[in-house]
């Protein structure tokens, strides 16, 4: 760790008086490797569970020594997220007509890669930046992609220049999948594409169009997604409540943009 990132994994972290230690702190980044700031990342995440921590102690949700696991934030929420707004049709169908090429089947796309796997070994933040620097590389001369795959992909596909074939909607993860198909872009990705496997590079060589799924047939995949939507909004908006009343050192919060979504 160089001397900015102990500063910053140093400097202090309190919320309502619990401290969290420069290990802490440093261990949480671990978990963040893919975020611009992996210690500010990791400053959040400590004090979203620490604020909620204690409003489920303050709750009698959880003994005061107790963890925070997830049968005590689902109990919070809740208690304290209650008549969140659902989607109506509506909704529904403004959704579906903003993210058309979400909503087809039988597209067919060939497409190639370079994989920089993740593993336990090798941190994330130097791991992205050699993705990057390669694609740059291959942005800016085109031709290489193949050499690029052979010389420094972790996929097998490595062997044959990345390429990966023919690809449907679900033979990926959905991560992958949506770089492949929420769009009509052909050739080099702009930008890297971050999936559970690790970051990649991406080319895509063909499309082959299929259908439309009618709006009735999606209609309940789409609500179920805005309701989980809503409900990510009203639990950023119940932290910065939170935030808002607590003594919070070492690290910044937004306040809430609106009233909480009840």
């Amino acid at each position: 760790m160089n001397d900015v990132l102990c500063e910053a994994a140093t400097a202090p972290l309190a919320i309502n008086g619990v401290a969290f230690d420069a290990a802490a702190i440093a261990a949480e980044a671990e978990h963040h490797g893919d975020a611009r700031d992996p210690l500010d990342a990791a400053r959040h995440a400590l004090a979203v569970r620490e604020l909620l921590r204690q409003r489920a102690v303050a709750l009698a949700l959880i003994d005061a020594s107790a963890p925070l696991d997830d049968a005590a934030v689902d109990a919070l929420l809740e208690r304290e997220l209650t008549h969140v707004p659902q989607p109506d049709r509506a909704d529904c169908e403004r959704y579906y007509s903003r993210h058309a090429a979400r909503f087809r089947r039988g597209d067919i796309v060939y497409a190639s890669h370079v994989l920089f796997a993740v593993t336990e070994r090798v941190p994330l933040a130097p791991l992205r930046e050699r993705a990057q620097a390669a694609l740059a590389d291959v942005l800016a001369a085109p031709d290489t992609f193949e050499a690029v795959a052979r010389a420094s992909s972790n996929c097998p596909s490595a062997q044959v220049g990345g390429n990966l074939g023919q690809l449907l909607r679900g033979d990926t993860v959905p991560e992958f999948e949506a770089a492949l198909f929420d769009g009509d872009a052909l050739g080099v990705l702009p930008k890297l594409v971050n999936t559970r496997f690790g970051f990649h590079i991406v080319r895509i060589e063909r499309r082959v169009p299929g259908a439309a799924v009618p709006f009735d047939e999606a209609a309940g995949q789409i609500a179920e997604y805005l309701a989980q939507c809503v409900r990510q909004r009203a639990m950023r908006q119940y932290v910065a409540v939170l935030a808002g009343a607590a003594r919070i050192e070492g690290v910044a919060f937004d306040g809430a943009s609106g009233p909480l979504v009840q």
